[in-house]
C-alpha cells in the first residue's frame, strides 16, 4: 500500500524559472555586495549634494531592501519581488528630478536576481525593457514633462545601454554555469552507473553463484546429521538464505539508479517496487533539493536500507519518509509505528553502520531515536552551502 504525496506546485507566468535553478544563494553574495556599494553611492552623492528631510527615506531603500532579498529567501525568489524592485528603483530616479541620478547604480542592482535566475532568452527579452523604461523616464518622466530631457546624447546612450549589456551579461554567465553544472551532473551520473553495473556483475557472477552453491551443500546435510548439530545446520540455511535474499535486493537497487531522477521521485518509485510485497502502508512525503547525483545516491542508499529496516524489523503499519530543506540543511526522516530499536543488535547487522558510514562521507548527521507513541525516526541532516553542495 503506497501513498505517494507530491508537493503542491505554483504556477509561475512568463518569468517562470528554470527548473532546479529557482536557489540563486549562488549569486547572493555578489548582489549583496553590489547592492551595498551602490547604496553608499547613492549616499554620498546625495551628502555632496545636501542632505534633505526628503532624502533620508530615499536612502534608506537600499540597505533595508537588501537586507529583505538577503535574509528571506521566498522573498529573493519571487517575480514580482523583482518587478516591485525594479519599479521602485526607477521611482527614485524619477523622484531625483534628474537622469544623472544618485540611484541609477541602485536600480541597476535590481536587474541581478531576474537576469540570473530566468532561462537566457527570457532574461534578454526582460533585459530590452529596462533601457526603453529609463529611456521614457529620462524624455519625459519627471515631476513634469520634459523635466528630465537630455542634455547629452552620448552620456544618455550610455546610460540607456547599461541595462541590456548587464542583463544579457549576467544571462550568459548563469546560463553557461547551469550547462556546466549539467555537464557535470552528466559525468557523474554516468561514473555512479559504469561502477554499479560493475559491483552489479561481479556480485551477479561470483559472489551470489558461490552464496547459491554453499546453500546446497549446507540444505543437503539436512535430515543427516543427529540433534544438536541438525538445529545449527538448520540455522545455517535460513542465514544463507537470507544472505541471498539481501544481495537480490542489492542486486536490484544496483540496476535501478537515480538516472537524472529527483531524490523523491527515484524513492517513490523504490516504494512503488516494495510496495506488492507488503500490507504496510508507506508514504514519501515531500520533495527534495536538486543535489549533486553522487549525493542523491547516498542519500537514496540511506532512506532505503532505513526503509527495509522497518519493513523487516520493525513490524510496523505505517512508515513515512520525509524530505525537505530547512534553511542550508537538506533532511531525510524515516518514520515508523513499529516497536521500536532493540537494546541490544542483533550479531551481523550491519545496515546502521553501512548507514552511518555513507552519511559520514556526506559530512552529514545521521540520528535514531525512538518515536513518540511507539516506533522509530531516522533523521538525515545534510548540511549545503549556497550552490547545493554538502558544506
Amino acid at each position: 500500500m503506497v501513498e505517494a504525496v507530491a508537493p503542491r506546485g505554483r504556477v509561475v507566468p512568463w518569468l517562470r524559472l528554470v527548473p532546479g535553478t529557482s536557489e540563486l544563494s549562488g549569486w547572493l553574495v555578489p548582489f549583496v555586495i553590489a547592492r551595498l556599494v551602490a547604496s553608499l553611492v547613492a549616499i554620498t552623492l546625495v551628502c555632496w549634494r545636501g542632505l534633505g528631510a526628503d532624502d533620508v527615506p530615499m536612502l534608506l531603500y537600499g540597505p533595508a531592501s537588501t537586507a529583505a532579498l538577503a535574509f528571506f529567501p521566498a522573498i529573493r525568489r519571487e517575480p514580482a519581488t523583482w518587478l516591485l524592485d525594479m519599479g521602485v528603483g526607477l521611482g527614485l530616479i524619477v523622484r531625483w528630478g534628474d537622469w544623472h541620478s544618485p540611484y541609477y547604480l541602485l536600480w541597476l542592482t535590481t536587474l541581478v536576481l531576474p537576469a540570473a535566475s530566468l532561462p537566457l532568452r527570457r532574461a534578454l527579452w526582460l533585459g530590452t525593457i529596462p533601457p526603453l523604461a529609463f529611456l521614457s523616464v529620462a524624455l519625459f518622466g519627471g515631476p513634469a514633462p520634459g523635466r528630465l530631457r537630455p542634455v547629452s546624447s552620448e552620456t544618455l546612450a550610455i546610460h540607456v545601454l547599461l541595462p541590456f549589456l548587464l542583463t544579457s551579461s549576467l544571462a550568459y554567465a548563469a546560463d553557461a554555469l547551469r550547462r556546466l553544472d549539467a555537464e557535470r551532473a552528466g559525468r557523474e551520473r554516468r561514473a555512479i552507473e559504469a561502477e554499479r553495473q560493475r559491483i552489479a556483475w561481479e556480485l551477479h557472477d561470483s559472489a551470489k553463484q558461490r552464496l547459491h552453491a554453499a546453500h546446497f551443500l549446507v540444505s543437503s546435510l539436512q535430515g543427516r546429521i543427529e540433534p544438536p548439530l541438525d538445529l545449527t545446520v538448520e540455522r545455517a540455511v535460513e542465514e544463507i538464505e537470507s544472505a541471498a535474499s539481501d544481495m537480490d535486493t542489492s542486486l536490484a537497487e544496483l540496476r535501478s539508479p537515480l538516472e537524472g531522477r529527483r531524490l523523491d521521485v527515484a524513492l517513490r518509485e523504490r516504494v512503488n517496487e516494495i510496495a506488492p510485497t507488503t500490507q504496510t502502508a508507506i508514504a514519501v512525503v515531500g520533495q527534495s533539493p536538486t543535489l549533486p547525483p553522487l549525493v542523491a545516491a547516498h542519500v537514496y542508499r540511506i532512506g532505503c536500507e532505513a526503509l527495509t529496516n522497518a519493513l523487516r524489523h520493525a513490524d510496523a503499519t505505517r512508515i513515512e519518509l520525509v524530505l525537505g530543506a530547512l534553511g542550508h540543511t537538506m533532511r531525510l526522516e524515516v518514520r515508523d509505528d513499529g516497536h521500536g530499536m532493540p537494546d541490544v543488535l542483533r550479531p551481523g547487522a550491519s545496515g546502521l553502520s553501512a548507514m552511518r558510514a555513507r552519511a559520514t562521507a556526506l559530512g552529514a548527521k545521521l540520528t535514531v531515536t525512538p518515536r513518540g507513541g511507539g516506533g522509530t525516526v531516522v533523521v538525515l541532516d545534510l548540511p549545503l552551502n549556497g550552490n547545493g553542495m554538502p558544506a
